[in-house]
């Protein structure tokens, strides 16, 4: 017995042909109907489109949104089927694109600057953080209560912050590069001497200091005037003229998915697996702070 399909407005029909009126069995004569409809209908399934995200670090909460639109299904609502990649150390997510490796990374406000600059054929199509997430942190009753306090200070920064924000700060408080020492994103050296400054990210040094035992000072190096749009969303021009309904699809899920991330009243549970199983070492309480940051300091509701 083999099966048929068809299509009706509801769905997809099955049909299965008869042995019995086949072989003439029924005593019905030739007018004995050898297709019987099958109770039910399936469905037919939507073509997904495929693209591929590559984020600006190892997975963590401040790339929940999009984990929250793939745990809720809200790609695959939108007809994606969509591979999102970490990021890290050693993961240049500009390079990837421009070597046609992806089809959409994470930057932020300055890269797409460059993009202009250099005449390179990549835009910047939507800016989930209103505010950049980079902060200076200090030891507690240091005189380090404001950014004019950084003058004389020693100061921590790593390289994409020296080439960043640091320009900005210095100019606009009269600091030195001569303060300037790397930051080697171990906090090690900022624990043993009180009167360093470190750079950090607000959902994750000032989290991982107190829990060596110290109440950090922290500012917020946007709340000095410093404006730098992040995770971002970067495209290709030629893969935005090929598919721009699709990428539409894609900003539009992800920004679906950033809103119901930020809503307190949201179980961030199965976001936060995603999270776990593309970054083992990220503890649920680091990802519930981090969590809490984006909502608290308008990171992305300014």
């Amino acid at each position: 017995m083999t099966a048929q399909q068809d299509q009706d407005s509801h769905g997809t029909r099955r049909w299965v042909v008869s042995r019995r009126a086949a072989l003439g069995l029924l005593g019905t004569g030739a007018g004995a109907p050898l297709l019987v409809a099958v109770p039910g209908t399936v469905r037919a399934q939507p073509r997904l489109d495929r693209v591929s995200f590559v984020t600006n670090w190892r997975a963590q909460a401040e790339h929940g949104g999009y984990y929250q639109a793939q745990a809720a299904n809200l790609y695959r609502d939108a007809r994606l089927e969509v591979e999102l990649r970490s990021g890290g150390p050693q993961v240049n997510p500009a390079q990837l694109l421009l070597g046609g490796r992806i089809d959409m990374s994470m930057g932020n406000g300055l890269v797409a600057l460059n993009f202009v600059r250099e005449n390179i054929p990549f835009l910047c199509i939507a800016a989930i953080f209103q505010k950049d997430m980079s902060v200076l942190i200090a030891h507690p009753n240091t005189g380090f209560d404001r950014f004019e306090a950084l003058r004389g200070r020693t100061i921590l920064l790593g390289a994409e912050m020296r080439a960043t924000a640091w320009p900005f700060l210095r100019a606009k408080y009269g600091l030195s590069d001569d303060q300037v020492r790397p930051y080697t994103f171990n906090l090690q050296p900022f624990l043993a001497d009180r009167m360093l400054v470190q750079q950090g990210y607000l959902g994750s040094e000032p989290f991982t200091i107190r829990q060596a035992g110290v109440e950090p000072v922290v500012l917020l190096i946007a709340d000095a005037g410093f404006e730098n749009y992040n995770t971002t969303i970067q495209v290709g021009r030629a893969t935005l003229a090929n598919r721009r309904e699709v990428i539409q699809r894609f900003v539009t899920a992800s920004l679906q998915g950033w809103a119901q991330y930020l809503v307190p009243a949201t179980n961030p549970a199965d976001a936060h697996a995603l999270i776990k199983r593309d970054n083992p070492d990220m503890p649920d309480a680091l990802l519930d702070h981090g969590r809490r940051m984006l909502g608290e300091a308008g990171i992305v509701r300014s």
